[in-house]
């Protein structure tokens, strides 16, 4: 398994680094859409549809995918659209968590369809404006997530005593959490820090909400965001658990599915663009 993991994780870095670091963006928003489209079957067969409707699930958010790509939203996304789907996912995640698993599938088959293609669309759109934005940027977003997740997961296993959220993820406590602000709140200063001494990196997430919030506004705006990264591990826990899934699908070997390693950045790349475009048309 361990080597599974590793060797999976190698070519995933060979195609996405390269990708990342090109002089064009366009190398990047096609992996990622070839990705996000990937996560749509995923999302298909997690919720009922057969084999073949969830290939055209996944064909079908590519092409919406596609179709944001050649608007040119792009590079010019109306900032309502990021509202929109910050508000969603703050007071739609939070209530999915309150009601639980039990009450996932008995929404109409159709809504929950919807609900994927939807907030997959976003994600991938909100990651492809990030990385307009410049590689400082997206970077700094990416981190954000993996760090929430490194510093909850060691904190968790040295500290945890609270269930989080028993009956969606077991594993999870409040002291994983706390844990997880913890270290992205180390990640922020010291980012801050190298950013300020580092000449043409271009604007980071951290620099963005320092200067549109200020330092004690972009922090506690920062800890939204981490916390949101939980949220959206969770939601993806929560179909999971509805539809008696371990993963999400096998596409990864030793990793699981495309929505394993995304699904807590699906809320937090939407916010993060919200935030950052505050007061913009």
């Amino acid at each position: 398994m361990l080597g599974q993991r590793v060797v999976t994780a190698v070519v995933l870095l060979a195609l996405l680094v390269p990708a990342l670091i090109a002089s064009s963006p366009w190398p990047f928003q096609l992996l990622t859409m070839v990705l996000i489209g990937a996560a749509g079957w995923e999302w298909g067969r997690l919720n009922g549809a057969t084999s073949s409707l969830s290939i055209a699930f996944g064909a079908l958010l590519a092409a919406a995918c596609a179709l944001a790509w050649r608007g040119g939203w792009t590079e010019a996304t109306p900032a309502a659209v990021w509202w929109v789907a910050a508000v969603v996912w703050v007071l739609g995640g939070t209530l999915a968590l309150r009601v639980g698993p039990a009450a996932w599938p008995h929404l109409p088959q159709g809504l929950r369809w919807v609900v994927g293609l939807v907030a997959l669309w976003a994600a991938w759109l909100a990651i492809a404006a990030a990385r307009g934005r410049g590689i400082n940027f997206i970077l700094s977003v990416f981190c954000v997530v993996w760090v929430a997740d490194i510093a909850a997961y060691f904190g968790g296993r040295a500290f945890g005593k609270r269930k989080l959220a028993p009956s969606i993820s077991p594993g999870k406590s409040w002291e994983g959490v706390w844990s997880g602000l913890a270290g992205v709140m180390l990640l922020a200063a010291g980012w801050l820090a190298w950013q300020g001494r580092a000449m043409q990196t271009g604007p980071s997430l951290f620099s963005e909400l320092d200067r549109g919030f200020g330092l004690i506004g972009g922090a506690l705006l920062l800890i939204g965001l981490a916390g949101m990264s939980v949220v959206g591990d969770l939601f993806e826990s929560l179909v999971k658990r509805a539809a008696g899934a371990k993963d999400s699908s096998r596409l990864l070997p030793g990793h699981g599915g495309v929505l394993d390693r995304v699904d807590a950045l699906l809320p937090v790349f939407p916010i993060a663009m919200a935030l950052v475009t505050w007061g913009r048309p």
